[in-house]
């Protein structure tokens, strides 16, 4: 039997992975050229996080899964301090991919660490 679906640990996970992805993106900018595609990938891990927290979407699986399908809609990602916009819009759909995968099967949202 499936887990209950649990609104308010969604949301703790989505909050905790905006925080670890700023934390990221300060960390691969203090390491300059050589990971400016770390600081896209964490970006694009925040701006994920980030717009579905602001659309309260985790409060229910198949609004979050909603959600995600409309982010995957989109034709192009625009986020503040992207390095390259195309390697940057395939972490967001990935960082999209994997966040519908955890919504439909419920699992990974226990899982509070700052590496996943």
């Amino acid at each position: 039997m499936a887990a209950a679906w649990d609104g308010a640990a969604v949301r703790t996970w989505l909050e905790r992975r905006v925080e670890a992805a700023r934390v990221d993106q300060v960390t691969a900018e203090r390491h300059g050229r050589d990971r400016h595609d770390d600081c896209d990938q964490a970006a694009a891990e925040e701006m994920v996080c980030a717009a579905l927290l602001r659309g309260g979407a985790s409060d229910a699986q198949d609004s979050l899964i909603a959600a995600l399908k409309a982010l995957q809609d989109k034709d192009e990602f625009i986020w503040r301090g992207v390095y390259d916009d195309r390697k940057f819009d395939r972490h967001a759909r990935g960082q999209i991919r994997k966040l519908m995968k955890m919504a439909k099967t419920n699992t990974g949202f226990e899982r509070l660490g700052h590496y996943q």
